[in-house]
């Protein structure tokens, strides 16, 4: 009987073998320029064209090569980077098994022109198939030129699998660009798509490489990690509990310079923001670890995506606790604070009743909530002992404590001023629905029978409204962002609105994805006043601004509106609402020094609105103090 098992031929098991290492022209685009990487390149240019099917081109400044490695670099198993066995396990560079090059050659047409500095001349060396055609010599910079013609023309079967998907093969090129580049912000790198540019990234330091990545809005979100132990070290940006998002959320590890992913490693990172985000969020973050390289293996698979840590217990303990810290600093944890006035006094024993203990006291804050903003819309850390009534003193010094004479000289009063300024969100009152003497809120109806009669401003953000014998405590912050939401529901109703131009546009660069969710959007955006003209390469010109936007706030406003549309909604009405939502919170954070006369305009604006209780996001705007408060407190 014949024997039935033979060899394959060289080129059919490299096309097999190209299965596992090309799977998308991404692939490519991936292996050609970590090769540019590994050469000392200090400048990638990457182009492709209808989403690298037809062409994808890799121009890079590195070493080059001599024709005897130009034509060798195609050969399977043929490297510079590994030369024993023992240099598989302490790896310094992207690519090591020599398989690349092979695997693109056998499935495509390929062409490179290389040069090494010391070289008068260049080389040309060309493969179709995975078979040699030529190599002749030509003029060429310093560095190597990629071109590979026709991905997959001769394994039909795959070709398949990318015809007519260009949008999908470009998103994942952007991917795999992306993460090389956040990874070496030392050299210059452009993403071209049809000779068209989308990415043209200069030599930066971290933070600007990944702000030129991801966009302008990521700048203002993050918060740099640092943390070196015997094991790793901890390098990189986490983004605030603020900036989670439910999907699309920037997500970004590496180790010793190379991209990788790890679900256990990444559920360190995340079970930091434990109770800190709602759990369908995720948070932004771009950690960079550095092992010694003979305790990690990326030899797992030739993609290089996985990896095998020999102390990943110890690594995720440390990453779980390098992010706790830098979520510490920036304030958006709450923390216990120790009042330093009460110090433990362990004198020296004398008898059985000699010692004693005062142990420090301990105050938290009940009322703390880590997605509140400020009127800046940023976080801001608790430097101070946690008090939600503040101090005594501070009570004293109040209005107040004037209006309702109530003695600053002990604790009761400090108690007493407690309860009235966290009446906003107490949960004791109940919203207004009829005139009968359970109403907890001030009724503003101008139809009513119930007239205001006067209105005192208190500081820089409360007014009292006195009227048919009640008072009413109004947060005037939280007034305008009530009103200001009710003109912008009007706004996209009616389809029109005031705009006014700026002298000079506003130049913005955003993300891709920014860029494209913009194109999507310009019709909102003009309908409430916004004259923005795209540009190209994720760049636009703001030329105009809604009348109540500022042009301080512009770059702001306009990437939280983004960041609003970037999330589905199942209609039309609540996509409305969430816009109106942002650019009153927008507004509503201006600060400004009310004087009496904005309190009265305030309030007369707050009785037009059909919700004159609560803000969009459902706080409270007011609450009335009764005839029984009074006597409750004055002791009646």
């Amino acid at each position: 009987m014949a024997d039935r098992i033979k060899l394959l031929p060289e080129i059919v098991s490299n096309q097999i073998k190209a299965g596992e290492v090309v799977e998308y022209p991404s692939s490519a685009v991936k292996e050609m320029v970590e090769n540019a990487i590994d050469a000392k390149a200090t400048s990638v240019t990457v182009n492709y064209v209808n989403g690298g099917r037809d062409l994808i081109q890799i121009i890079d400044d590195g070493c080059g090569m001599s024709p005897t490695d130009a034509r060798m670099a195609f050969a399977c198993h043929a490297t510079s980077k590994v030369y024993s066995l023992d240099d598989i396990y302490a790896l310094h560079t992207f690519g090591f098994r020599g398989e690349a090059l092979a695997s693109i050659a056998a499935i495509s047409q390929v062409e490179l022109i290389t040069r090494q500095a010391d070289d008068e001349i260049g080389t040309k060396t060309i493969y179709n198939g995975g078979e040699f055609v030529s190599q002749t010599p030509v003029a060429a910079p310093v560095g190597s030129q990629f071109l590979v013609r026709n991905i997959f023309y001769n394994t039909p079967v795959r070709r398949k699998f990318i015809d007519g998907r260009d949008s999908k093969m470009t998103n994942m090129i952007k991917t795999e660009f992306k993460r090389i580049a956040l990874c070496h912000p030392e050299v210059a790198m452009t993403l071209l798509s049809n000779s068209l540019p989308l990415y043209n990234l200069q030599r930066s330091s971290l933070i600007e490489r990944i702000v030129a990545v991801t966009g302008q809005v990521m700048r203002r979100n993050l918060v740099e990690i640092n943390v070196e132990t015997s094991i790793a070290k901890v390098e990189g940006y986490i983004g605030l509990p603020s900036a989670a998002k439910v999907r699309g959320a920037d997500q970004y590890t590496f180790v010793n310079g190379r991209y990788f992913q790890s679900a256990y490693l990444n559920k360190a990172i995340v079970k930091a923001y434990e109770k800190l985000i709602q759990p369908t969020m995720s948070p932004s973050f771009f950690i960079y670890l550095t092992v010694d390289a003979e305790r990690v293996d990326v030899n797992i698979h030739a993609k290089k995506i996985e990896v095998k840590f020999a102390d990943d217990t110890a690594i995720w303990q440390i990453l779980n606790a390098a992010v706790r810290e830098a979520l510490a600093k920036s304030g958006s944890i709450p923390m216990l604070d120790f009042d330093n006035d009460t110090k433990i006094d362990i004198p020296v024993a004398s008898g059985r009743d000699a010692v004693r203990y005062d142990t420090p006291r301990a105050t938290t804050c009940d009322g703390y909530n880590p997605f509140e903003l400020d009127d800046n819309g940023k976080y801001t850390p608790k430097q101070t002992p946690f008090n939600a009534f503040g101090s005594a003193e501070s009570f004293e010094r109040s209005s107040f404590a004037e209006d309702f004479e109530i003695p600053s000289s002990n604790s009761a009063s400090e108690e007493e001023f407690g309860e009235i300024e966290s009446s906003l969100n107490d949960t004791t009152f109940d919203i207004v629905e009829s005139n009968d003497q359970s109403q907890q809120y001030m009724e503003f109806d101008s139809s009513s029978e119930q007239k205001i009669d006067t209105i005192v401003h208190l500081g820089n953000r409360y007014a009292t409204v006195a009227g048919g014998g009640t008072l009413s405590v109004i947060d005037l912050t939280r007034a305008r962002e009530r009103i200001a939401y009710d003109r912008y529901i009007a706004i996209m109703e009616s389809g029109f609105s005031s705009s006014q131009q700026l002298l000079f546009p506003e130049r913005l660069t955003l993300s891709e994805q920014e860029y494209e969710l913009l194109e999507e959007a310009v019709v909102d955006f003009a309908v409430l006043g916004f004259d923005i003209e795209l540009k190209g390469n994720a760049t636009i010109d703001v030329r105009g601004i809604p009348a109540n936007v500022t042009t301080d706030s512009i770059e702001r406003t306009i990437f939280e509106l983004l960041e609003t549309l970037s999330v589905p909604v199942s209609s039309q009405q609540i996509r409305k609402e969430k816009i109106a939502q942002t650019l009153a919170k927008s507004e509503s954070m201006r600060r400004i020094t009310y004087t009496q006369s904005d309190a009265e305009a305030i309030v007369a604006q707050l009785q037009c609105s059909k919700e004159q209780y609560y803000t969009p996001a459902g706080k409270r705007i007011s609450f009335r103090i009764g005839e029984d408060e009074f006597e409750k407190r004055l002791g009646n």
